[in-house]
């Protein structure tokens, strides 16, 4: 009979594997990191660890790794074979062994949707072979309602339990019968004593939450500088500037967003950071924490763990224009 191993086993075995191999790049990518500062790959007994934080009652690393890659999407601006491509790399083993790389890192916990099923099943294999990385449900209400996904994420031992943020922008947009939708699901989920977030990249979202009287246990907001090659502006286009149309930019409104979270004593999780890539990890993380982020989901590929902890660490061991206090 096959034996699974054990979770020192498990993480000894993915870990080793991560770094046996030589990472090979592109002439292009080798130009674009010209300029940044050489990181080697960190051996398992030097690997930086992540700090953390409390969502709930829940210990969670200041960086959470994002869902996107491992289900397939991304923004990928006028590319169109990149979520192809993404899970063409992303195989069942690359997905766990990223796991085990973060675990090793110190990020606890990750962004899933569990009505992913693929996504879901492989977590639940995971846990069973050792892993004890966590997360944070992301719910659409797809496929089989809302109900019944906040049911899979308690079910599957979700941490915490977040409206989708495409949902929350379009809700706080539908008036009363919006807000009524937003406050019915923050209810049902802390019904069941798990936490409740609601995210947007509209900082409206939090605004219209915050006059009505929602109470969600934190948010998660978009947040970004517009300081990359690639960004467009009111500006620079004639082009109706809208998040779902335009795949270059996923923060419109920073300014506004660090004024307003600073009056919000809920914990704030940062997304879209690195504007898909766009932003270097040291600079977007610094902006972020800087701007009053308690903590920053971020997709990361098994390659980029070693480095975003390293230059997470830095980051917050240096906070200097830090005025909005730690919530989590």
């Amino acid at each position: 009979m096959a034996r699974h191993p054990n979770r020192r086993g498990f993480l000894k075995a993915s870990v080793a594997s991560a770094f046996a191999t030589p990472l090979v790049i592109s002439p292009e990518e080798r130009h674009l990191l010209a300029a940044a500062p050489a990181t080697p790959p960190a051996s398992p007994a030097t690997a930086p660890q992540c700090p953390s934080g409390q969502l709930g009652g829940a210990t969670v690393s200041r960086l959470i790794c994002g869902g996107n890659l491992i289900s397939g999407y991304a923004h990928s601006r006028d590319l169109i074979y990149v979520s192809r491509l993404l899970k063409a790399y992303f195989t069942d083993e690359k997905v766990m062994e990223t796991w085990a790389i973060c675990e090793r890192h110190g990020v606890n916990t990750m962004i899933l949707n569990p009505s992913d099923r693929r996504a879901i099943e492989l977590y639940r294999t995971y846990r069973r072979q050792g892993g004890t990385i966590q997360y944070i449900a992301q719910l659409d209400g797809k496929p089989n309602g809302m109900d019944r996904g906040i049911e899979e994420a308690v079910e599957t031992e979700a941490v915490a339990i977040l409206l989708v943020g495409n949902l929350g922008d379009q809700w706080s947009r539908e008036g009363e019968a919006g807000v009524a939708k937003i406050r019915d699901f923050v209810a049902k989920v802390q019904a069941h004593g798990v936490p409740a977030g609601v995210a947007g990249h509209e900082i409206r979202t939090a605004k219209v939450c915050e006059a009505a009287g929602i109470a969600p246990d934190f948010y998660m907001k978009t947040l970004h500088s517009d300081r990359y090659f690639s960004a467009r502006r009111p500006d620079q286009t004639n082009d109706v500037i809208d998040n779902y149309a335009v795949d270059n930019y996923w923060c419109k409104d920073a300014e506004e967003t660090i004024q307003f979270m600073a009056t919000v004593r809920r914990p704030w999780l940062a997304y879209k950071v690195l504007a898909a890539g766009a932003i270097r990890p040291r600079d977007g993380f610094r902006y972020a924490f800087e701007c009053g982020a308690d903590f920053c989901v971020v997709g990361m590929f098994d390659f980029q763990i070693t480095e975003d902890v390293a230059a997470a660490n830095e980051v917050l061991a240096k906070l200097s224009g830090r005025t909005r206090p730690w919530i989590a």
